[in-house]
């Protein structure tokens, strides 16, 4: 069932500069993210304020989600042939334009508006930031790729906490705190696009190469589709935590909307942790590995979750976060190996398509929610773990490679 890591580089890629350019990428990502899951961060608000129904809070995530999702694979696909480093500080300069809007919005309409802007400034920046850490790894993907990650991760944990501290006693206005974010976030990116542009100069006249042989296209393609089953499973079931985990613990156990943002972010703090330690554990034992522990291992605790009483949620939560967020970095190696030299099409599917299914998992959800109650909701999504037996049809990496 498990499969062995790709051998570990040492080479000058590795070292200096390398790392300087993974941590300012994760950084941005960091920034990114912030911003973002400020969004899901104001639904307790903003519902009180505009007079939301739950099928209108998941409708504000499914224009954010799915506005990153359609374009993703589009500009990765793009950016294979053509690389466009500058992109970057571009799409933050989006983001700034959709915090700006949110901040002032007056009307649900233009809520909708500010998130697909935060939405399109992520599908730009995703793909073409993927790439700098894969460029940028030395060889070590899992590394550089939960490097990357993680730094999205702390964003969105982050991003509650400061909303309980800034956006919740200042009010709607107080998002524009945040445009201040942004352009740090564009100034880092606008060093990392140069850096970029020199790699893509110095390596212009090498020749491409895979680290093996790539799988028939039909094996190719089922692999595929079974990692986009298991990114299913995961994002929709990310999806009812971070959009409705504060609605949870309000009605179930009467916490107040600062407290429910606290438990958020635990949630997300250790989430953040398992996507970090998730990379280098898939370069030493394997992707498939860890996405084997990842799905599957993390169902008895969600199958425990909606039992529990307040402390043991607060447990749960946590250890759901960490199992079930190192899955992320494995799935995207995996399917990068899959597929040599489509580094940003196989990024920005992967990111698009778990963007869009967790809008999509979203606005299912609170329909649901509204119909059937919260906790019926925390019941139903407790099984999706149970994909994670699928991953027993992935292919062995390790017998491609000896081939």
């Amino acid at each position: 069932m498990t499969d062995t890591a790709l051998p570990a580089r040492s080479s000058s890629a590795a070292q200096g500069t390398v790392f300087a350019i993974l941590l300012a990428v994760s950084f941005s990502h960091f920034l990114n993210d912030v911003m973002q899951s400020l969004i899901s961060s104001l639904y307790p608000m903003l519902k009180n304020d505009y007079k939301l129904d739950f099928w209108q809070i998941g409708l504000l995530t499914t224009t954010f989600q799915v506005t990153a999702s359609l374009l993703q694979p589009v500009i990765g696909m793009y950016t294979d042939k053509k690389p466009l480093p500058f992109s970057l500080p571009f799409g933050m300069c989006l983001t700034l334009i959709g915090l700006l809007a949110l901040a002032f919005a007056h009307s649900y309409e233009m809520l909708l508006v500010g998130s697909a802007f935060v939405g399109l400034g992520s599908a730009i920046f995703h793909p073409e930031s993927s790439r700098v850490a894969r460029l940028a790894s030395g060889g070590r993907f899992g590394l550089a790729q939960s490097l990357f990650q993680v730094g999205g991760n702390f964003g969105s944990a982050l991003g509650p906490l400061l909303a309980a501290f800034i956006v919740v006693p200042l009010g709607q206005g107080g998002i524009a705190w945040f445009s201040i974010a942004a352009m740090v976030g564009i100034v880092v990116l606008i060093r990392v696009s140069f850096w970029y542009s020199r790699h893509i100069a110095s390596s212009a006249k090498r020749a491409a190469h895979t680290l093996f042989p790539p799988l028939p296209r039909r094996k190719v393609q089922s692999a595929l589709i079974v990692l986009a089953i298991l990114v299913l499973s995961k994002q929709a079931y990310t999806a009812s935590l971070s959009s409705f985990y504060t609605f949870y613990v309000i009605e179930k156990f009467g916490v107040s909307v600062q407290e429910s943002q606290y438990l958020l972010f635990l949630f997300l703090g250790a989430a953040a942790l398992g996507t970090f330690l998730g990379g280098p554990i898939g370069d030493r034992f394997g992707a498939k590995t860890v996405i084997w522990f990842s799905i599957l291992g993390v169902l008895p605790f969600t199958l425990a979750l909606p039992y529990a009483d307040l402390f043991w949620t607060k447990v749960l939560t946590v250890v759901i976060g960490l199992i079930l967020a190192s899955a992320f970095s494995a799935i995207v190696v995996f399917a990068q190996e899959l597929v040599p030299g489509r580094v940003g099409m196989i990024a920005g599917i992967f990111f698009g398509f778990a963007f869009g299914i967790g809008g999509i998992a979203a606005a299912v959800l609170g329909v649901l929610a509204d119909a059937r109650g919260i906790e019926f909701v925390f019941v139903i999504c407790s099984y999706l773990p149970m994909l994670g037996l699928l991953t027993i049809f992935l292919p062995n990496m390790k017998a491609v490679r000896v081939a």
